[in-house]
């Protein structure tokens, strides 16, 4: 089998490892064997931080609804669920910026969302909803 040198494809390719892990320490930057390595898992490190940020931000921002909300009498939970009650798509990145940088557009939100759960606990159940007999449907 004829030898192949590779000589310019071989010398990109290292180019290119050692370019990735510039400012690396210790034979880290220089050597090719060990750059790749280093190169290699400096990726898998960025693939699980980008993940593990997502979660932080968004433990960060329940912290933030939370404290916003119990100045008004709510706890996060059951702020979270009137929203799902009334339908309120916001996201909770949305949510806390709403509650940091306008806290009045905020609190009148919290009164809304409080009116309309009154408003529904405040009608009387239709029959059908107690799970009382109407008259005309069969039920076993």
């Amino acid at each position: 089998m004829p030898r192949v040198k590779r000589g310019n494809v071989r010398t990109k390719k290292r180019r290119a490892v050692l370019q990735k892990t510039k400012g690396y320490k210790w034979g880290r930057k220089n050597l090719t064997r060990r750059a790749k390595t280093a190169a290699k898992k400096a990726g898998a490190h960025a693939l699980r931080d980008r993940h593990l940020k997502k979660r932080t931000n968004r433990g960060l921002w329940q912290v933030r609804l939370n404290a916003a909300v119990r100045k008004h009498d709510l706890t996060y939970s059951k702020f979270i669920n009137l929203l799902k009650q009334n339908k309120i798509e916001l996201d909770r990145k949305v949510l806390s910026e709403i509650a940091q940088q306008n806290p009045d557009v905020f609190k009148k939100m919290i009164l809304s969302l409080k009116e309309q759960n009154h408003a529904e606990r405040a009608e009387p159940a239709s029959p059908a909803k107690r799970g009382e007999r109407v008259e005309g449907s069969k039920q076993k």
